[in-house]
């Protein structure tokens, strides 16, 4: 079987002209990712025909019959920049073309947004995608979970991320960053200078997984100890690249061939091992932590109420509860929890620290604010909640510019009409220039949220949209465009998601990046060894990780040095 049974000469004679280099067994497959890619569009029985149709919608034109434009996309340095130029072109609403004749349909419309993450979990649902890779890394917790499952997991996990449990852990988050603060020092008195430079990104993996740990699990991983342990090795990998055809591959047509989450490659061994060690831990949580319920007193049932991330778990073991969860759905929730909370607050708060090494008079702005505060008098809970502004000022900038997650797709569950507050055209109509304020969406249509490119979208946010402005956020969001206004997520912003999906940890994760970027900022100067021109690129790991330009994996080393007394 050759290129030339399945497509035309000028198709084939690209095919060949792109495959020549490749090795036969990898011609193979693309062969028969070929052949399974042709059964959507043979012929199907009229009564698997939908009654409903999507509107027909204008967008970019494909450029590639294999990868479509996925990969343009995802290897663009800003992929927000991508949805947001098509926008300006297509309008709220645009088709891309993906790999093999796929395609989904991108929404930049607030209200657009509003309504479609309103139905998730029942209405928009993860793609066939998202849950492979969902349940291969973390198994079938609550990421996983749609619709009644998704909400009975969601509300036995509820309590642990209420403002009374937050205001317990604020101390936790403080204990890292001290504990931090100390390594630094020594590292700083053993210097023959006053600074010294440090990969300021690892350091962030680390406090953040040390802090979850200790503040969710009551287990340190003795990330900051150095200690070489399973879980901290997996997640210090991530910094790797894998940039071999087979990996690629499996990225770029993933959407069209799930199944592609299986083969062997080096990303996927990587993710196969992380879940291993993460069941490892969460088994070892568990155990403990039941053995504590019993020494209290005739085991979990008997067990006091509980609002820590463990002990609700535990409670949730409970088969005569209505929240009860089976041990799959418990150790899965650790997974998430751990590998989500470690990954978005290390990324963050390295953005944080890169944006204020851009800007120094801004991170001198913040230290100002914070020079109420010493060694013995950190912010509490509220504080940190409400009464520094230029901390959150900064905090909800950082957020905004850099979310972690950058676009949701998810797949229609049934048919449904999206309204938009801004007019679309639909070139299927009889002039070719109608105008229409309602999406007809059909069951099985892909849709994505962009997410960063909402966030940073001039349209919504006005010219100093892709600037760092953390003054924005001042006087009462005076300086937030009203029509960024528009977005119901979270302080105007996706960040979080919105919706039945909100990010449960988000009250956790805020108190964590403000409680460990006010120690961070209170005693050390940050600055980049190349200057505040210093080129970022984006490093492709579980999410897209900042990098100095020029460094191997994703490494950023920072100048640190204390502030003068």
């Amino acid at each position: 079987m050759s290129w030339d049974a399945l497509f035309p000469p000028a198709v084939t004679q690209h095919l060949h002209t792109w495959t020549a280099h490749l090795p036969p067994t990898d011609i193979q497959i693309l062969i028969l990712l070929s052949l399974l890619a042709l059964i959507p569009f043979l012929p199907r029985p009229s009564f698997l025909r939908t009654t409903v149709r999507t509107t027909s919608l204008p967008g970019p034109r494909n450029t590639s019959l294999l990868f479509g434009l996925y990969r343009h996309i995802n290897e663009s340095p800003d992929p927000g920049l991508v949805y947001e130029r098509w926008a300006e072109k297509y309008g709220p609403a645009y088709v891309v073309p993906g790999g093999f004749g796929s395609k989904r349909v991108v929404i930049c419309d607030p209200r657009a947004n509003a309504h479609f993450y309103a139905r998730e979990t029942f209405g928009y649902v993860q793609t066939k995608l998202s849950r492979v890779f969902i349940e291969n890394l973390f198994g079938r917790g609550l990421l996983w979970a749609e619709g009644e499952s998704h909400k009975r997991q969601r509300k036995a996990l509820t309590p642990a991320f209420s403002n009374a449990a937050i205001r317990k852990l604020t101390t936790v988050f403080f204990d890292s960053a001290y504990k931090m603060k100390a390594i630094w020092d020594a590292k700083i008195d053993a210097s023959t200078t006053d600074d010294i430079i440090l990969d300021v990104q690892i350091w962030m993996n680390h406090i953040s997984l040390d802090s979850i740990g200790i503040a969710g699990f009551s287990h340190n991983f003795g990330a900051l100890d150095g200690n070489n342990t399973p879980v901290v090795d997996v997640f210090d990998s991530f910094a790797s690249s894998d940039t071999s055809f087979l990996s690629k591959l499996v990225f770029f047509l993933g959407p069209v061939f799930p199944m592609l989450q299986n083969l062997p490659t080096k990303q996927n061994r990587m993710f196969k091992r992380l879940r291993t060690t993460m069941g490892g831990i969460a088994d070892e949580l568990m155990s403990r932590d039941r053995g504590m319920g019993e020494e209290e007193g005739g085991g979990t049932g008997a067990r006091k109420e509980e609002k820590s991330i463990i002990g609700l778990l535990l409670k949730a073991e409970d088969k005569s509860s209505s929240l009860a969860m089976t041990q799959e759905e418990i150790l899965a929730q650790v997974n998430v929890l751990l590998l989500a909370g470690y990954e978005t607050t290390s990324i963050s708060l390295t953005w944080a620290l890169i944006e204020l090494c851009r800007r120094p008079d801004k991170q001198q702005r913040l230290r100002d604010e914070l020079s109420q505060f010493s060694a013995s008098t950190d912010p509490t809970w509220e504080q940190l909640s409400t009464g520094l502004p230029y901390l959150d000022a900064i905090v909800q900038e950082v957020l905004r510019l850099h979310p972690p997650v950058e676009e949701t797709t998810r797949v229609a569950a049934q048919d449904d009409i999206i309204p938009f507050s801004t007019p679309f055209s639909s070139p299927s109509s009889p002039s070719g220039t109608s105008s229409s304020t309602s999406l007809v969406i059909a069951k099985g249509t892909i849709i994505t949220s962009p997410i960063r490119a909402l966030n940073r979208s001039e349209a919504l946010w006005g010219p100093t949209a892709k600037e760092f402005v953390p003054e924005r956020w001042l006087d009462d969001m005076g300086g937030v465009h009203l029509k960024a206004k528009e977005i119901v997520g979270h302080r105007h912003i996706l960040t979080f998601s919105d919706g039945p999906r909100t990010c449960l940890g988000k009250g956790f994760a805020l108190v964590n990046f403000k409680a460990t970027l006010s120690v961070l900022i209170r005693n050390y100067v940050f600055a980049f060894p190349g200057g505040v021109d210093t080129k970022i690129e984006k490093h492709p790991s579980i999410l897209p990780r900042p990098k100095v330009a020029g460094e191997v994996g994703a490494r950023v080393p920072l100048r640190v040095g204390r502030v003068d007394s």
